[in-house]
Order: structure tokens, then sequence, then C-alpha cells
């Protein structure tokens, strides 16, 4: 399995992605995030991706490992930032306890979906020839893949200042997933700002003054983790062997 996944490595890649966008947005359009099938597909999608990483005997690799340099990227506590952003209008309640379960788990799983595939198995394909460019577009293709949304029922404006804030969300995941070998603070960070969005009362703040804060926040804390954060020489070997 594991030979066969490394020769054709690039198409998986590519076949994960357009896999999570088609069942993604057929859970979306048909059913939305409340809903019990959304969250069992989703769960499933996980279970699936879990499994995968086991047969490839390479789950650490793609980031399911204990993160390094945690004091240098500030203990990560800019993050709790990021997802409390859905709780500054106040929070709303508006849905059955069965809504809101179906919702948080559905996000769960997409915010671990996306981490594994964008940052986990898209990043360290393009990682072994060019950093730079795998940072680029691990970080571009998430952004940039929001707007799906705009075909599950999002409106146009909302949705660009999305795709702008994920691209700098996806920026500052990618480089800590690049310094510390670990998307699990990422992990966390993506699926509980997730769950936590059906809590969002919508007005002037949660459309227009977070998108803005979501765009810079994160940038802002992706520079300092890259000017201030070394990858150490046993990470980067140890990174390189599981390569080859």
């Amino acid at each position: 399995m594991k030979k066969i996944f490394e020769k054709h490595e690039t198409l998986f890649c590519i076949l994960l992605i357009v896999l999570y966008i088609v069942i993604n947005s057929f859970c979306m359009q048909n059913f939305g995030t409340e809903d019990w099938r959304s969250a069992i597909i989703n769960t499933l999608f996980s279970a699936a991706l879990i499994v995968l990483m086991i047969g490839l005997k390479s789950t650490s690799y793609y980031g399911l490992a204990k993160p390094a340099n945690v004091k240098g990227c500030l203990y990560f506590i800019p993050l709790a930032l990021i997802i409390s952003v859905n709780l500054w209008s106040g929070i709303n309640i508006n849905n059955t306890a069965d809504e809101i379960i179906f919702h948080i788990l559905t996000m769960l799983n997409i915010g671990f979906i996306e981490e594994i595939i964008f940052r986990g198995f898209l990043f360290k394909m393009m990682a072994k020839d060019n950093v730079g460019l795998a940072i680029a577009v691990s970080s571009v293709t998430f952004g940039i893949g929001h707007i799906i949304n705009l075909i599950n029922g999002a409106e146009l404006i909302p949705n660009l200042m999305q795709v702008c804030y994920a691209m700098s969300i996806g920026y500052l995941f990618v480089i800590i997933f690049q310094k510390t070998k670990s998307l699990v603070p990422c992990i966390l960070a993506h699926s509980l700002n997730n769950a936590l969005s059906i809590f969002n009362a919508e007005n002037n703040v949660s459309l227009y003054i977070a998108p803005v804060f979501l765009t810079v926040v994160p940038l802002a804390y992706a520079i300092y983790i890259n000017k201030t954060v070394k990858v150490t020489e046993a990470q980067g070997r140890s990174d390189a062997e599981k390569c080859t």
C-alpha cells in the first residue's frame, strides 16, 4: 500500500481534495451542517484518513504528533483569539440540542479533514521538492477552496472575505506545521472555530470586523513564528528519514 501511494502521491492528493469537495458540497447542499447524515459522513471520512495514515505508517509524519517548539510559538495562545471570534457578537442559540450536537460533530470532523488534506498530505507531498512553493500552494488552495461555499448558498462579499482570511489562517497553520512538525494545534483551533460558528450572532462585528481580524492576526502570528522559530537539526533529520 505504501509503495503504491508513494508512486502516485500527487494523484492521491488531488483525488483526496476532489473527493472531499464533492462529498462536502453534497452534504451542505442536501443536509446542511446540522443534520445527522452530514455528521456521520464526515466522521467516516475522518476515520478513512486515519486508517490511511496508519496503513502508510505515517501518522506522525502527517502531523498527528506532539508539537515541538511550543515556547517559541508563544504556547499557541494567539490561536485562542482566533477560536473566540465567533463569540464576539454574543451567543446565539436558535437551534435544537440535536442540531447543535450534529453541527459540532460535523465541524470538528471538517476541521480535522481539511488540516490533514491541505496541511498534511498536500504540503508534505510538495515540500519534498520546494518548501516555499508548498507553503504558498497549501495556503492559497485552502483559501480558494472556500469559494465552493458560493455554490452552497453563501453571499458573494462575505464569501470573498472568507477566502481572504482563510488564506491567512491557512498560511499560519502551515507555518505552525512546518516549525513544530505537528498539526494538533491547527486541528484543534480549526475544529473549535468551526464548531463555535453555530453560536455566532451576526452583526457588523461578525460581518466586517472579524474578517479583518482573522486576516491580520494570523498573518502577523505566522510571520513572527517564521522569523523566530527554527526547525532543529534532529527534527529535520527525522523528517527526511520518513520521506525515504
